[in-house]
């Protein structure tokens, strides 16, 4: 059977994937819950079919691999709810199941370490929907034997996502709270991270996906200006800034994350091992477009 990938939900980090996948004669088959959006998501070859609502039955048995990047909500996950019947039934020829999920599994640890056997404490509702999402998951791969791995993606940033946009508009700001910091993934390095598991499946693993360098976000945006040769934006007191309350709800939690599992057990040497290499590159490959 040739190698078939189907994407639940082929969003920003998804691209990224059938890039390479397709490059290396993979089918890929992708999902969007967004009509308008399916001829841009069918452009380089991917297969587009909108769900919820198209039927994939037709596809099912032709599948070899699956990755889950659709959120969950409070009533759970839509992957799980809707397909994870037809899932097991073809459970005998998937050959690796990936689920995307985040580093807000671990909540709060003001600025500690954690790795992938750090106790899950989350402290908001996105991370907590995750953590139901994933212990969901892990009983349905151990009930039907389902090669389940689990990604847990820091921030992601990348081509389009970065802050360069901002600082050039003059809207970003440095939001300082002491102590508060972030880790961070190029969504390339994601995209890296994901390909060595699906060459090396390891079924049940959890890897936490992220850079060696866990930073003050006021930092990123620093350096951003800095690169850019403009001003250094505003410094604003987290405990007046005008925030939106998923931006609020970000600086609720600071940790460091560990990557170690990734390069041990994966064998990945990430391409922007910290956000300052990661932004020369977005900047240059901005240059390269203009």
């Amino acid at each position: 059977m040739s190698k078939t990938m189907l994407i639940f939900g082929h969003g920003y980090t998804a691209r990224a994937l059938s890039a390479r996948l397709l490059s290396e004669g993979w089918r890929v088959i992708g999902t969007s819950r967004h009509a308008e959006k399916l001829p841009e998501l069918a452009a380089p070859g991917i297969e587009a079919r909108l769900w919820p609502g198209d039927d994939l039955s037709d596809v099912l048995p032709f599948v070899t691999h699956i990755l889950v990047s659709v959120p969950p909500t409070a009533s759970g996950d839509p992957v799980l709810a809707e397909c994870g019947t037809d899932i097991c039934r073809i459970s005998g020829q998937v050959q690796w199941l990936g689920y995307l999920s985040t580093t807000a599994v671990y909540g709060d640890h003001q600025g500690r370490w954690v790795d992938e056997d750090t106790a899950l404490a989350p402290s908001t509702p996105r991370g907590r929907w995750r953590v139901a999402a994933e212990t969901a998951w892990r009983a349905q791969a151990k009930s039907c034997d389902l090669p389940l791995h689990v990604f847990r993606l820091a921030g992601i940033y990348g081509p389009g996502r970065g802050p360069f946009a901002k600082v050039r508009s003059g809207s970003a700001r440095r939001i300082i709270k002491p102590g508060q910091v972030f880790s961070r993934i190029h969504v390339d390095d994601i995209a890296a991270v994901v390909m060595a598991s699906i060459n090396a499946p390891s079924p049940m693993s959890v890897y936490n996906v992220c850079d060696d360098l866990a930073a003050p976000p006021e930092d990123v945006i620093g350096l951003a200006a800095e690169l850019l040769g403009l001003p250094l934006p505003p410094a604003v007191d987290f405990a007046t800034a005008e925030l939106t309350d998923m931006a609020r709800s970000f600086y609720a939690e600071s940790k460091r994350v560990r990557n170690d599992r990734i390069k041990r057990d994966l064998g990945v040497r990430l391409h922007y091992p910290t956000y300052r290499e990661g932004l020369r590159a977005l900047l240059k490959s901005e240059k390269r477009q203009s």
